[in-house]
């Protein structure tokens, strides 16, 4: 790959970076077995982006593919499904070259490739070619799925690199103070924590003093606590005076591996991802061994719920466990994978291809942890709980797409699944996943059945590279309609209504009570925390379970919420424990997220907000007014920023008229943020400043600036002014160019004023100083600017000769459109006067454009997990234990399963609740007269034994002791308080109640007020 696809790649990149990219490029894969497990894996590394994929199977498609295998249809039974999928797998990623080969797995064959991957395959072959892969320099990976259960090896040689254990972004922090002493300590700024850990490396820069740290290649650390760590021998260097920045240096490292024959006998390279599970995994490791060994001698898989078959691998296991040598079996677990091993399921090979493929990455890429050697995965908790077991039925393949579901779980459920109603919100990345999974199990494929799908966003070129149902003829379709018709091409049965909805109060009237109660569950597949609330209180308000999954880069997480049994998602605690003060911003900024952020901050403010504001002006009469009800400086701020907009340069305002007042405009811009605001902050805070206590002003976190000169050769200075003046011409209709020459030529007839610092000028250094004298308002000449300002847009003739604007949204995916071009010259300009180091426009699109790293691989683990706790919902499962929430990373093998907590219950008047008891109300009473505020009350006494002292809707008071609205209708006392009508699709009000039995507690079950 000499040229990487940045529009294609965008997301992945963010996770394993251009290097890791190129070295992926010159690999050659090999994937054998083309079985659900096989295409999973093949899907996920061709989206990554290697040289090649060739994909081996020499069997025929039957039946039981079907139920996990996506790129197979019944027209494809009897024939190659190597062949059968080639066409798909080649579509997904045309940078790659992909390949099918029928025949057998051989030594010629494997020697052409770096790495190797086999599914489906015996233990005398993983063993024989394993062998091979380890003496040749292949590295080798093994994955097996078998009903419920799921085996993954890695063999990567005798000694294998690892360039980046993690792929997280090197930690730094500000230095404080360090010791002449041995060893020296370092103190760093208490604003946030270090992320340092014992043995890291470190290199110095930008230390006074102790200048001797800058030169060192990097230095061994010992963390002493969250703001200090020590490092060498410091008391013969110089005295430490100021600033310094500590950044970890990451260290390669090499990783041996025992060839497979060698690692089935060694229990300790088991890698743990269940504590909980300890027992089971390490007998899984030996009924692995003896499933193999079952199938040489019985040339077939052990029967569904076959006691017998059972009892015959459980001996197996014990045999093996005589050398292994295991303190405790799980014979149940053996039992279970028995009864299950004919399964074939798409959630188990969805996660377990994820995992694989990842590992596949490292191969290539060399970068993360690779797995060390085995890892074992389990969901025999998705089996039916005790008191509840499936019967010896017929669980023989029915000559159906979901037999290898069946062999599983049973007809009976395969029925329920079918029959199911259940809407997903997202038809993104994840989305595209869980669609794939819903097709393939049969979720909503019934004739009573269906999936309701939305999605408000339409397919872009970045989109293709982990949102696997779409390709580039669906770019600009929305993503809902594509998605929905790429899965009813995998399942022609599948019942699925594509919508392009934002989820949201304003579509309420579509997705409203009666759509939810027709509902058997929700699936969030969300890229934000504010849709994840609204999805939940939805589900909370309406008693249905959902299932919520999110990644970044290669982290992932999976939560179920079971109504009354689990907690919900719940309200967003989060605090904005990133959030960048505003005087960091302003004046004091010392990395490079802050200057990104504030070249975003001007683009917003100059390019979209101004142009809003004007337009709004134009054709709203209040706006003027309306504005100063926001408080003198923020209305200065808007009306002058209007003003200026309107009147032309001529005439003493900011309006242009040609492309050459948008290069004048730009140019004199470059002078004021770069050259005339540092000069101001130098004047008001001096290089040599120092503070009350007698500490330098310039230390710490606060970098002394340098103002910057403008010079037309340099192209950071000339990229600002040509991005800027094309903004600006763009905003007010005005086309404009990218010829450097022709700019050059304007700007040489710009005339630049000249700037005198002033004395006047306060700059605020904190926050708090800055809220204080916002506080106290503006001062006489503020108030006048103000005054003569709506004297001015109070002008019929401006307002009769002004014309609208065009606002611009930033939009960071398109290269032509002069948004990122702005961010990065901005931001770089910036931190050229702040001496912090500039950042490329790929790592200034992900912090401006507060793109969220995405690959594949973690976006179908994410969907299998969801998808595993489904099949518990369907089940209808009700103990605690059965469920699971899930936080894993695939870059280091890093697991946490855990049961979801139980909702919080409060206590009210001697009864206990949960977020999840409410009163529900039939106000109409079966089509009566709506109930009077009065009969509400009356109700609640009778039902529940409590009286209502105060009633909210929302904000707004429908009771406190008001006797007179007794006689009212509830929706009339409502509609009354609210001034506003109830909207026609509302059929349930949320009436938030207090009691007289217990008035002073804050916690109180909602009233839920029919109005069917």
């Amino acid at each position: 790959m000499s040229d990487i696809d940045e529009g294609f790649y965008s997301r992945q990149l963010y996770v394993l970076g251009h290097d890791a990219m190129h070295r992926m490029g010159t690999t050659d894969v090999l994937i054998a077995g083309m079985r659900g497990l096989g295409v999973e894996i093949a899907k996920n590394v061709i989206l990554s982006g290697v040289k090649s994929v060739t994909v081996q199977d020499e069997g025929q498609a039957v039946w039981t593919d079907l139920s996990s295998q996506f790129f197979l249809k019944e027209s494809h039974l009897g024939q190659n499904r190597a062949t059968c999928s080639l066409q798909q797998l080649s579509d997904l990623n045309p940078r790659v070259q992909v390949s099918a080969h029928t025949g057998a797995l051989d030594e010629e064959l494997l020697l052409r490739f770096q790495v190797v991957v086999l599914t489906d395959s015996s233990l005398d072959e993983q063993k024989r070619f394993g062998e091979l892969c380890h003496s040749r320099g292949i590295r080798f990976i093994v994955a097996d799925t078998r009903g419920l259960c799921g085996q993954l090896f890695c063999d990567f040689g005798e000694e294998f690199e690892v360039l980046d254990k993690d792929g997280e972004t090197p930690a730094s922090a500000i230095i404080q103070g360090i010791t002449k002493d041995n060893p020296g300590v370092v103190l760093c700024m208490d604003d946030r924590r270090h992320s340092f850990s014992n043995g890291d490396r470190v290199s110095f820069s930008e230390v006074q003093g102790m200048t001797e740290l800058n030169s060192m290649e990097s230095v061994e650390i010992k963390v002493r606590g969250p703001y200090s760590f020590s490092i060498c021998d410091t008391s013969g260097f110089s005295k430490y005076e100021r600033g310094g920045i500590v950044t970890e240096v990451k260290q390669p490292f090499k990783v041996n591996f025992k060839p497979m024959s060698e690692a089935l006998l060694d229990i300790k390279l088991l890698t743990m991802n269940d504590f909980g599970k300890i027992a089971r995994h390490q007998t899984l490791h030996l009924a692995f061994q003896a499933l193999h060994g079952f199938v040489k001698k019985e040339q077939r898989l052990p029967r569904p719920r076959y006691q017998p078959d059972a009892d015959t691998l459980l001996n197996m296991v014990r045999e093996l466990n005589a050398v292994a040598l295991l303190e405790e079996l799980d014979e149940a677990a053996v039992r279970s994978l028995s009864f299950t091993a004919r399964g074939d399921l798409a959630p188990i090979n969805a996660f377990i291809g994820g995992l694989a493929a990842q590992e596949v990455i490292k191969a290539c890429s060399r970068k993360f942890t690779p797995l060390r050697q085995w890892l074992y995965f389990d969901a025999l908790e998705c089996l039916p709980e005790e008191g509840d077991q499936l019967e010896e039925g017929d669980f023989s393949s029915k000559g159906t797409r979901h037999d290898g579901q069946i062999a599983v779980f049973g007809p009976a459920f395969q029925e329920k699944l079918e029959r199911q109603k259940y809407f997903l919100v997202g038809a993104g990345a994840i989305g595209c996943e869980l669609l794939k999974n819903f097709a393939l199990i049969g979720l909503g494929a019934g004739d009573e059945g269906h999936i309701t799908v939305t999605d408000m966003d339409f397919i872009e070129k970045s989109n293709l590279n982990r949102q696997f149902l779409f390709r580039p003829k669906d770019i600009g379709k929305p993503k809902s309609d594509a998605a929905a018709k790429a899965v009813r091409e995998m399942n022609p049965r599948m019942n699925i209504t594509a919508h392009q909805n934002r989820l949201g109060p304003d579509s309420e009237g579509l997705y409203d009570y009666n759509f939810f109660m027709g509902l058997d569950g929700v699936a969030a597949a969300l890229d934000n925390v504010e849709g994840r609330v609204y999805l939940d209180g939805c589900c909370v308000q309406h008693q249905k379970p959902m299932l919520e999954g999110g990644t970044l880069g290669s982290k992932g997480h999976t939560l179920v919420v079971v109504p009354h049994l689990t907690e919900s998602y719940g309200q967003d605690t989060s605090t904005p424990s990133n959030a960048i003060p505003l005087c960091t911003l302003k004046n004091f900024p010392h990395r490079i997220e802050h200057t990104l952020q504030w070249a975003r901050d001007h683009f917003e403010g100059q390019f979209k907000q101004i142009p809003e504001s004007v337009n709004l002006y134009l054709r709203d009469e209040g706006f003027v007014e309306r504005t100063l009800g926001h408080g003198d400086a923020e209305a200065l701020e808007v009306l002058e920023g209007v003003w200026n907009n309107l009147e032309s340069m001529k005439d003493g305002g900011q309006r242009p008229t040609s492309w050459e007042d948008c290069v004048s405009w730009a140019r004199r811009k470059w002078e004021t943020l770069y050259n005339n605001d540092i000069c101001q902050l130098l004047h008001c805070f001096p290089p040599e400043q120092v503070t009350a206590t007698g500490l330098p002003f310039w230390s710490g976190s606060k970098r002394c600036p340098h103002p910057l000169t403008f010079d037309p050769n340099n192209s950071t200075h000339m990229e600002y002014v040509m991005a800027a003046a094309n903004l600006y011409g763009q905003i007010y209709g005005i086309n404009g160019t990218r010829d450097f020459a022709s700019i050059r030529k304007i700007l040489e007839t710009v005339n630049v004023p000249s700037f005198t610092p002033k004395s006047s000028v306060k700059i605020h250094v904190t926050d708090k100083e800055m809220e204080e004298d916002k506080e106290k308002g503006t001062d006489e000449a503020d108030q006048a600017r103000l005054e003569e300002l709506k004297g001015k847009l109070a002008s019929p003739s401006l307002k009769g000769s002004a014309v609208q604007m065009y606002p611009v949204d930033f939009e960071k995916d398109d290269d032509t459109n002069f948004h990122m071009d702005y961010i990065v010259a901005a931001s770089n300009l910036r931190a050229e006067n702040y001496d912090i180091p500039a950042a490329d426009r790929h790592q200034s699109k992900l912090i401006a454009g507060r793109i969220i790293p995405a690959i594949a691989t973690t976006t179908a683990a994410v969907a299998g997990l969801m998808c595993l706790e489904l099949y518990k919902l369907v089940q209808g499962q009700q103990k605690l234990s059965s469920y699971r929430t899930s936080y894993f990373m695939l870059s280091v093998q890093y697991f946490v399963w855990a049961q979801p907590r139980r909702p919080q219950s409060y206590e009210l008047a001697g009864k206990k609740y949960t977020l999840w008891d409410d009163f529900l109300v039939d106000g109409r009473r079966g089509g009566q007269q709506e109930m009077t505020l009065g009969d509400l009350r009356q109700y609640v006494k009778d039902k529940y034994g409590l009286t209502i002292c105060t009633l909210f809707y929302g904000p707004a008071i429908v009771y406190n002791g008001q006797e007179e609205r007794h006689k009212q209708r509830v929706s009339d006392v409502v509609k009354m308080v609210t001034k506003a009508d109830i909207p026609p699709h509302k059929k349930m009000l949320d009436l938030l109640p207090s009691f007289s039995e217990d008035e002073d507690n804050e916690n109180a079950p909602t009233i839920r007020y029919l109005l069917v």
